[in-house]
């Protein structure tokens, strides 16, 4: 018998960070190009929130589906598969002629993005055992978010300004393969004992219900609310979710786990990662072109601007990981509604001359917010669950983050619909100060009874 590989799980938790920096970083830099991208290929805004939208919805609709299949068929080979699809799919979009070839291009990538994080996050639930550990090793799963965040705009806009915004799906390439090749050499096979059946009528049903509400809120503004297409997409979310429900509380093993809900420290984290991504990846949005169409700035200067939120992110990221791990969970999550609220209030008064410290301490304070949130939501996600069980109930944190991304996108092209950028980021900010207040609640609520108090049989 041939001898079993020795794992270690530092080169293993560097290895999966590979596919979180790969998705996480391509959201930061078509942010900064969206302008660039408008220009090249005359697209509106909603033509922009549908080449961000395609891909975090397609993501959302299919990661629960690629963590339940990596449980069954195997997390590493899952995880290089999807590798290979995403640098595919990036090929395919530095090609793109228009601004559709470029979002059906991103729905490509988005398939191969579904089977990454999840299934790193449940290969490193597996390999990182002790609680502690397991803590640390996702607060430096946040850490590295924050460094996408870092040098996605940074990189971005010096690609964009110097070569060009097809170059920033160019490097992808490279580290996608290279990643297949460390996950070759240093992850070990693993599956979950019980292998989920598949769920194709759960699956459709979740697609439906997400892609309804998303079209429905990009296309509303442009078309009108009255539209046949709008009324189409609300009503056909409607009907999904109302098929949904039932049909999955009926299944043994369903693909939406509704029985994980009635632990109350997982429930809150979900809710959690909705609202505060609701509020991030629109702010994301939404201050890429009021920095370059409303300040004038060069995608360059808008990346540098936004520099501060990603090294606030990536100081608390492990701060929070050692929050967590300490058991002071609450303080993480309070502190991130706290950073949020203020920033987004100092974000209402964003105009066109403010001056260039008001916008960095805003964008810090978004930072911090962000690094705080990020591991409370995944550990309360796969703490509280059975380890066999890790794929699904990480997939399902990592689901909440894209619903969060796409609605935050979609919302923030519809509530200051045909005003100036300035006029719609202060329209957005409020919801924002909202989403805050919504966090401290839930991290007083998530907190208020021990996880194993209702975890799940």
């Amino acid at each position: 018998m041939p001898a079993t590989r020795e794992v270690k799980p530092g080169l293993v938790l560097a290895t999966c960070c590979i596919s979180l920096f790969l998705v996480s970083m391509d959201v930061t830099i078509v942010n900064v190009a969206l302008p660039a991208i408008a220009h090249d290929l005359h697209a509106s805004v909603a033509g922009l929130q549908w080449a961000i939208d395609g891909y975090t919805l397609v993501i959302a609709s299919f990661l629960m589906l690629a963590g339940s299949t990596a449980d069954r068929l195997g997390r590493r080979r899952v995880f290089q598969t999807g590798l290979a699809v995403f640098s595919a799919g990036s090929l395919l979009c530095s090609v793109a002629p228009t601004i559709h070839g470029l979002v059906a291009f991103r729905i490509v990538q988005a398939l191969g993005g579904a089977m990454l994080n999840p299934v790193a996050m449940s290969i490193i639930v597996n390999t990182f055992t002790e609680p502690r550990a397991r803590a640390r090793a996702i607060g430096t799963w946040g850490a590295v978010f924050g460094i996408s965040m870092a040098l996605g705009p940074l990189l971005g806009g010096v690609l964009v300004d110097h070569v060009g915004w097809r170059s920033i799906f160019w490097i992808n390439v490279p580290v996608a393969l290279s990643a297949i090749g460390l996950t070759a050499r240093f992850v070990p096979e693993s599956r979950a004992p019980t292998p989920r059946r598949f769920d194709p009528i759960g699956q459709i049903l979740v697609a439906v219900l997400l892609a309804g509400v998303v079209s429905a809120l990009i296309e509303g503004p442009e078309l009108g609310w009255h539209a046949p297409i709008v009324i189409i997409g609300f009503a056909a979310a409607a009907v999904a979710i109302v098929a949904l429900i039932p049909y999955e509380l009926r299944r043994e093993q369903p693909l939406l786990e509704l029985r994980f809900f009635r632990s109350r420290p997982f429930a809150a984290a979900i809710v959690l990662a909705i609202v505060a991504f609701t509020a991030f990846n629109g702010f994301l949005f939404l201050s890429s072109l009021y920095l370059q169409l409303a300040r004038g700035m060069s995608a360059e200067r808008a990346g540098l601007q936004m520099l501060p939120v990603a090294v606030t992110l990536v100081v608390c990221a492990p701060m929070s990981g050692r929050l967590v791990g300490a058991g002071r969970t609450r303080l993480a999550m309070v502190g991130a509604g706290v950073a949020m609220t203020i920033a987004a209030a100092i974000t209402t008064t964003f105009d066109v001359a403010t001056g260039i410290a008001v916008l960095s301490v805003g964008y810090a304070l978004f930072g911090v917010g962000q690094g705080l949130v990020n591991t409370p939501i995944t550990n309360a996600a796969v703490s509280g669950m059975p380890k066999e069980q890790a794929g699904v109930a990480s997939a399902l944190a990592s689901t909440s983050r894209q619903v969060g991304a796409s609605l935050g996108v979609a919302i923030a092209g519809t509530v200051g619909h045909g005003e100036s950028f300035v006029a719609t980021l202060h329209a957005y900010s409020w919801l924002v100060v909202a989403c805050g207040l919504a966090v401290i609640a839930i991290g007083f609520y998530a907190t208020a009874t021990r996880a194993t108090g209702s975890r799940p049989g």
